[in-house]
């Protein structure tokens, strides 16, 4: 595997170690609870699960389907920007379906990237943000991932100092990991910025409708002239706990777009018929189940923020996104995230995202996913407290921990 090109450029996948480790214990007979993966629990909505059987095996729906999407999909995603956002898309040109936003992303990267092309992306990230490019040829230069004026800071400076200038910048906003949102005054700075330095900007707002606060999250695409430089990548597996359905869309700019839906009919045949029209049913449909999905996460976070606390982790509270992202506490900092995240699987029988698997300067966090019910994670807390309150005796001959001072 080593000697081939592609696969030479990408690390270890950090989660594989974790993920082992998890099944390793579960095959022991132990309990482990799953804060990891943002693989949602909760059910898609029964009338999008209707709407699917209905579909299945009607005549024709078994063909090929067509890769950019079935036209009344993407109307139904232009309605929903429409609505949802203000903003204006023409469902023949500026949407695209895609098999979730991860393929969109690397399907795009494929369709953009030369050998050698630099791209800004932030440090941590979603990995697909910056391995999408690595395996299209591309070189990813770090930026911040924090939206204040320091972001352009940093984009200025990659812009003066990196041979060849940049092609685009990626942002994703509420982010993964770190749950971070940005205003729509960020993207007009943003928008503006793209079109004088004459790159381009993929925005990723998968997590856009997993709020907490009175403001719903913005789209680039509401900032002026945005439409000129970015394209942006969503998803119905976290708005509709559709994850395993994998239907996303890149909608935006019409020449990027083209390029991405030139690349993606050389690759797939789009996905089957019946999944489609489920999905815009799910973009028609009431938002009833949206607003429960959102409620649901709500409860979860403040159940983990109270239990987490009084286990003796203060939890930073997210805004929006389904994930905390929370420093390593500070006596298990220096053994970096994924050994803490090692141990909180064999000590507490509580699985976590080690911050490392999203970029080096994410080694001192741990994502927890809300993909558990309440009592879990209440039943997660007590198993922190119990690993935590039992380390200096357990772990004195593993590892040496840092005392309080």
């Amino acid at each position: 595997m080593s000697d081939f090109h592609r696969v030479r450029r990408l690390p270890p996948y950090v989660f594989e170690q974790v993920n082992k480790l998890k099944a390793k214990a579960r095959a022991a007979g132990a309990d482990i609870i799953d804060l990891g993966m943002g693989n949602p629990d909760l059910p898609a909505p029964k009338h999008v699960i209707d709407k699917l059987v209905e579909t299945v095996g009607k005549p024709r729906t078994d063909r090929y389907s067509a890769s950019k999407g079935i036209a009344g999909l993407r109307r139904a995603q232009a309605g929903y920007y429409g609505r949802r956002f203000g903003v204006k898309l023409d469902p023949e040109t500026q949407v695209v379906v895609t098999l979730g936003s991860k393929e969109g992303f690397a399907n795009m990267a494929q369709a953009i990237t030369a050998p050698g092309d630099v791209v800004l992306v932030p440090n941590p990230s979603y990995p697909i943000h910056a391995f999408g490019f690595l395996m299209a040829g591309g070189v990813i230069r770090s930026v911040p991932i924090e939206p204040t004026p320091d972001f352009f800071v940093a984009l200025e400076r990659a812009i003066i100092h990196s041979i060849p200038k940049p092609i685009a910048v990626v942002v994703c906003y509420p982010s993964n990991p770190t749950a971070m949102v940005a205003s729509l005054d960020f993207y007009k700075d943003l928008v503006l910025f793209a079109r004088k330095h004459e790159i381009f900007v993929l925005s990723d707002v998968a997590y856009a409708e997993v709020y907490f606060e009175d403001e719903p999250p913005p789209s680039i695409l509401q900032a002026p002239g945005a439409f000129d430089v970015a394209v942006e990548f969503s998803s119905l597996s976290k708005t509709f706990s559709m994850a395993g359905w994998r239907m996303g869309f890149a909608v935006g700019n019409e020449r990027l777009l083209a390029a991405l839906a030139r690349v993606k009919s050389y690759l797939d045949y789009g996905a089957y018929t019946p999944i489609q029209v489920a999905a815009a049913a799910a973009l028609n449909g009431p938002e009833d189940c949206i607003r429960e999905m959102r409620a649901t996460y709500k409860r979860r976070r403040d159940v983990m923020i109270e239990s987490f606390a009084a286990a003796g982790w203060a939890i930073d509270k997210p805004s929006a996104s389904m994930f905390a992202w929370t420093p390593v506490p500070e006596r298990f900092r220096h053994l970096g995230s994924l050994e803490f995240s090692k141990l909180l699987i064999e000590k507490a029988d509580v699985a976590v995202a080690p911050g490392i698997g999203f970029g080096e300067h994410g080694d001192d966090f741990v994502r927890l996913a809300l993909v558990e019910n309440e009592q879990r994670i209440r039943q997660a807390a007590r198993g922190v407290r119990r690993f935590f309150d039992t380390a200096d005796d357990t772990l004195h001959n593993v590892v040496k921990l840092k005392q309080p001072a």
